[in-house]
């Protein structure tokens, strides 16, 4: 295995050529480094590029709550990555947007109008995270409305787990667009 180049750049190079270099080391998911190009595609953001130990997770023993509390972090995420992608604004504005998203009462409008899309198999992962019993719920939420977020959260790490996060891009994305048409909202 050939190891990763880590010599220092020195100030004569530009940050293209630097970029350029960097775009030749590839993550393998065993956790080796490549040069074979950059990953990409719909699927190289799955979890083995975050894993520190690589350990094999058994999703059928993770609790919801533990794929919820995941799932929160991917959900995040996602908003955030898709309201930068709208344009680049100041900081606070960024937030704002990100944060009416990511609330508990619109994480219960997205899962309830992707419920039907679901597979049985999502849709068991779905009840087990709405039906979980965490020791609290958000202020500004009801229990029902949290429990949904819940619910969607732990849909999010689970899918995430699986490596499938194109199928979890696009339930996102259709609720979103579902419930910002319902609410007059602008499209993320």
């Amino acid at each position: 295995m050939k190891k990763p180049d880590t010599r220092r750049f020195d100030e004569t190079e530009t940050r293209s050529d630097r970029i350029d270099q960097i775009d030749q080391i590839d993550l393998i998911p065993d956790g080796s480094v490549g040069a074979g190009g950059p990953v990409s595609g719909p699927e190289s953001a799955g979890p083995e590029l975050f894993s520190l130990y690589g350990a094999d997770l058994d999703l059928r023993t993770v609790s919801p709550l533990s794929l919820a509390f995941l799932g929160d972090a991917v959900y995040s995420l996602i908003i955030r990555t898709s309201v930068l992608e709208k344009g680049n604004r100041q900081a606070q504005k960024l937030h704002n947007e990100t944060t009416r998203l990511v609330r508990a009462q619109k994480q219960a409008a997205i899962g309830r109008v992707i419920y039907d899309l679901l597979t049985p198999e999502e849709k068991k992962i779905y009840r087990r995270g709405r039906n979980s019993h965490p020791m609290h719920h958000a202020k500004g939420a009801s229990l029902e409305e949290y429990l949904q977020a819940t619910a969607l959260e732990a849909l999010c790490g689970y899918l995430y787990l699986q490596g499938r996060t194109q199928r979890l891009m696009d339930l996102l994305r259709t609720g979103l667009q579902m419930t910002q048409r319902r609410d007059g909202e602008p499209l993320l």
